[in-house]
């Protein structure tokens, strides 16, 4: 099956076929990691630039090992160390880093939208690392590549996704491909976390307790002090007292549950020490299953370009109308 995205800018818009197709093929690039001589040469000869306006350790250094075992060249910019520091736009950047022909090009930045912008601009294939507050797709495909291996399945399991939520990329991204494939969503967080459109995704709830009952999945998510413009709850200790999974909370999930946890974790805000390195904890797993999901996203959206290029499908194929529509109003301008 043809995988039809010419760029991985969200999740909210791809098809439960398109996700299955996606962790079928991380789910095949795994064995990779666990050999003597991790490399294989299926994108030799390919070059992939990661640009990253934010921090990053997991999501970065994933991609450039998961660009290396595939034998694709990798090349780092951040910020701090690019021209950005000289007053140049995201979009002359971009445009100087396509001239060098990149194969593909993964953007973390701090507006929602930017790489959608992108995407309407380049001709290389573009994947979302991370755009304010909006999506974070590779890290909700190693999540339910994680909650695949363990339970077996997504279908009608019950996930409650706990914490910040109203700043949580990795929520929504969550949120929209649990959904797809048919699981049960459950929302918890202080109210003033809980955007009013979430409300709408999944049940909601501000008790943490009855968040994680019967749960098969607790997803437990950072609390975002850095995007947080004005106060939304008292205190740091106000906040842990209330939404920090304990052991005792964890009790009110289902004997088989698995705790999950994007990172960098603050431990004892958002979650104790002993249920993050617990037998349910599975945050480790997510961290190596990372490699497999975003090798696998190369290679689907590398090889698409590929085949654009010798004509199997049109190279002028626009970005979906969806997908522009995703982007913030002053960013559609500039695209459109």
């Amino acid at each position: 099956m043809p995988f039809t995205h010419r760029h991985l800018l969200g999740l909210e818009h791809v098809s439960s076929d398109d996700l299955i197709h996606l962790l079928d093929t991380a789910t095949s690039f795994q064995e990779i990691s666990e050999r003597e001589i991790k490399k294989v040469p299926t994108l030799r000869g390919k070059t992939v630039v990661g640009l990253f306006y934010e921090a990053s350790t997991r999501t970065r250094t994933s991609f450039e090992i998961a660009a290396k075992r595939m034998s694709a060249d990798f090349v780092s910019l951040s910020a701090s160390t690019s021209s950005a520091t000289k007053g140049e736009t995201l979009l002359d950047t971009a445009r100087n880093l396509a001239a060098m022909r990149p194969d593909a090009i993964i953007l973390r930045h701090g507006s929602s939208g930017a790489p959608h912008f992108l995407a309407a601009h380049l001709d290389c294939a573009i994947v979302n690392a991370g755009d304010g507050a909006h999506e974070h797709p590779t890290q909700a495909l190693l999540d339910l590549l994680t909650i695949r291996e363990r339970k077996g399945r997504l279908a009608e399991l019950t996930v409650a996704i706990v914490g910040d939520i109203l700043h949580s990329r990795v929520a929504r991204s969550n949120v929209f491909a649990l959904r797809t494939l048919g699981a049960r969503v459950r929302l918890v967080g202080p109210p003033t976390l809980l955007a009013p459109e979430l409300r709408d995704w999944g049940e909601v709830t501000s008790d943490l307790e009855e968040g994680v009952r019967d749960a098969d999945v607790i997803m437990m998510l950072r609390l975002q002090l850095e995007r947080q413009g004005k106060n939304f709850f008292p205190t740091v200790d106000e906040y842990s007292r209330y939404f920090c999974l304990t052991e005792r909370a964890v009790a009110r999930a289902k004997s088989d549950v698995i705790i999950m946890h994007p990172g960098p974790i603050n431990r004892g805000v958002e979650i104790a020490s002993d249920v993050a390195d617990g037998p349910y904890s599975v945050i480790m797993d997510q961290v190596t299953n990372g490699i497999a999901v975003r090798m696998a996203v190369l290679y689907l959206l590398i090889n698409r370009s590929r085949a654009e290029a010798e004509g199997a499908t049109d190279s002028a194929a626009p970005v979906p109308a969806a997908e522009v529509e995703a982007a913030p109003t002053r960013l559609r301008r500039k695209a459109g």
